[in-house]
């Protein structure tokens, strides 16, 4: 019903500034084949040929807007081919005998005979029409062209918008994801302290304040600087050793020059380590220990955590990745297309993570300067 009243109502989707281009596109093919501009502009506007050019802009325009706003519509979209092929053929017909009166009508205004104006032999009616009927037919085409090239580009970017939406959607969903998980392994380490060691309790209380503070207040944007995602890891690996065993060895090696302008998506780093804590060994007899490395190649981050397992545990460290390891690598693959490379190797008593990835410098912290 909306369309219907849409395509009865087409004359008011006719637009004034349209006037001007069809004027101008009737013009250029004036100067085409006269062959200069100024005997083309002579010939429309100040000579008996002025009746002729309206007539071929007010029903060639008349014929295009009656196709786009109402024949397609209501017929070319609704499949019913054989209509709309009939009814298109009849309005461009129409158009160009319309168009053919033109030419009586100057002649008739002007006082001059079609001989006169158009020359002998070329004052009869076929004459006209072989004139009139190409015409019309080109400039249908040549809207049609437009219109459906129009279309095809705001198709195009509404498929990106989606796209684009349906992309942040899946990002803020895996990361959000990692945020529960990860408060609640730490709720239950301070709740596993306050029985056990009331004063390691309360440290990890002001660590567990910091972390959450960093995740509440710090981590809503896509990227967030480097040097911020390291002092959360540092903050993360402080707490879990304060609850940990003394049984359990944490090397951490961090190079953090010239990491301040550089930008990363948040929790990226933090999957790993925590995977690596909460699958490390448990030996009584045996080490434990997990080893942290990160440092800078120019912009490419190189970043490595190998943490020692026994059997049962790296079986069980491979298939943890439903909020784990699986995450992260997802996350890699929507934000770091061909940018990065993920190895994850699991051997008898360790279990090793190296990355590689390209980061950016971090232009939201320039564009937030500059409007403070």
């Amino acid at each position: 019903m909306l369309q219907e009243r849409s395509g009865q109502n087409w004359l008011l989707k006719y637009k004034l500034h349209h006037i001007p281009f069809w004027c101008l596109y009737h013009y250029l093919w004036s100067v085409v084949a006269l062959g200069n501009p100024l005997k083309a502009a002579n010939s429309i506007f100040f000579s008996p040929y002025t009746v002729q050019f309206v007539f071929y802009v007010i029903f060639q325009a008349f014929a295009v807007y009656f196709n786009l706003y109402f024949l397609i519509p209501r017929y070319l979209e609704k499949s019913r081919f054989p209509r709309y092929i009939t009814y298109l053929l009849a309005t461009i017909l129409c158009a160009a005998l319309l168009i053919v009166s033109g030419y009586y009508l100057s002649s008739f205004t002007s006082g001059k005979s079609l001989e006169a104006l158009y020359g002998k032999g070329h004052d009869c009616f076929n004459y006209f029409f072989s004139y009139s009927l190409p015409s019309t037919m080109a400039s249908m085409t040549f809207a049609m062209s437009i219109k459906l090239t129009k279309k095809w580009i705001q198709t195009k970017r509404r498929q990106q918008l989606l796209e684009k939406e349906k992309l942040e959607t899946e990002l803020t969903f895996l990361k959000n994801q990692f945020n529960p998980h990860f408060l609640f392994n730490t709720i239950n380490s301070i709740f596993f302290l306050i029985h056990k060691n009331p004063h390691k309790a309360s440290a990890s209380l002001a660590k567990f304040s910091e972390l959450l503070r960093y995740q509440l207040y710090e981590c809503n944007d896509k990227q967030i600087p480097l040097s911020n995602e390291i002092a959360y890891l540092e903050n993360f690996i402080e707490l879990e050793k304060l609850r940990l065993n003394k049984n359990l060895e944490v090397s951490l090696q961090i190079e953090q020059q010239y990491t301040k302008h550089l930008g990363i998506a948040p929790f990226i780093l933090m999957t790993f380590v925590e995977n690596a804590f909460k699958h490390v060994s448990k030996h009584t007899n045996e080490p434990n220990w997990i080893t942290i490395n990160l440092y800078m190649d120019q912009q490419q981050l190189n970043f490595s955590i190998t943490n020692s397992t026994s059997t049962y545990k790296a079986n069980d460290v491979v298939r943890y990745g439903g909020i784990g390891l699986q995450n992260v690598q997802r996350r890699l693959e929507l934000i770091y297309p061909g940018q990065y490379t993920l190895q994850v190797q699991r051997n008898k008593t360790s279990f090793d993570v190296k990355l590689q990835m390209d980061l950016a410098e971090l232009v939201i912290l320039e564009n937030i300067s500059q409007t403070a």
